[in-house]
């Protein structure tokens, strides 16, 4: 299926590692320009060099998204390069965890401005050239915890659940220009956060990361965790031509691990 993205142009946040860059090489394949934006900038090298490998134009720009100005940066760094913003996939930033009774609400807050503004920043500084165009797509990568609050994950959920909401809202604001606002939320994927995250757990158990991933994903009705590439390629599909009437949407892939209706 052609996805009529070819010539398009995309930014693509947290695009150095894990979903983010699996987005923005599925972008490229599909013929978009591509600019990542991530903090480390030996990585967002990585990446550029990948998308290269695959036929696509790629831009990286480090930058730390919790300030306004970075996010400014990006944009117009993506403009100059390659003309304008079609696409953007907000995939920035992965909050800590910690016990709600015991957590600092600096987790929170660093949650929020990491992942939630940067979200919302982004947004609005992309949707001015998109409107000029009458058409384009933003997707959150909002993670399933927005819908699945614990114990150990309230800085997570917290805004994940605010970016479902920011969602909607601005899908709202945007659908009559030609914009499309969508999310999607995976549950616990094959990257190495994952990894990162189950360390302590493996090092408590006397097992391997491997052993619990592959644990958690037997306990889900789907039997496995999901792969990168699985979010990657749904994210390319709601930013096609393709995609014609899904507003304010999010989608779950979470391996059915979730349970409320709708």
């Amino acid at each position: 299926m052609d996805l009529g993205l070819s010539g398009r142009t995309a930014i693509v946040t947290g695009g150095n590692r894990g979903i983010g860059r699996c987005c923005a090489l599925a972008l490229a394949r599909e013929g978009a320009s591509v600019c990542i934006a991530a903090r480390d900038r030996a990585r967002l090298g990585q990446v550029a060099g990948e998308i290269a490998a695959v036929g696509g134009k790629g831009h990286g720009v480090a930058a730390d998204l919790t300030a306004s100005d970075a996010c400014g940066k990006v944009v117009d760094e993506c403009v100059g390069n390659f003309g304008g913003v079609d696409v953007l996939v907000n995939c920035a930033g992965a909050a800590q965890g910690g016990d709600v009774l015991s957590m600092s609400t600096a987790l929170l807050e660093d949650a929020l401005g990491l992942k939630t503004f940067s979200y919302l920043r982004m947004s609005q500084l992309v949707i001015p050239h998109m409107k000029r165009n009458g058409w384009g797509r933003i997707i959150m990568i909002a993670g399933g915890a927005g819908a699945s609050p614990t114990r150990g994950n309230l800085p997570l959920s917290v805004s994940n659940v605010a970016i479902l909401n920011m969602t909607r809202s601005l899908s709202d604001a945007v659908s009559a220009d030609g914009i499309q606002v969508n999310a999607i939320c995976p549950g616990l994927t094959n990257t190495q956060r994952a990894r990162d995250l189950q360390q302590a757990a493996a090092a408590e158990q006397g097992v391997d990361t491997e052993s619990i991933l592959r644990r958690i994903g037997e306990g889900l009705p789907a039997r496995r965790i999901a792969e990168p590439e699985e979010i990657a390629e749904v994210a390319a599909f709601l930013a096609s031509e393709r995609c014609s009437y899904l507003f304010g949407s999010s989608i779950y892939m979470d391996g059915g691990e979730r349970r409320g209706t709708p």
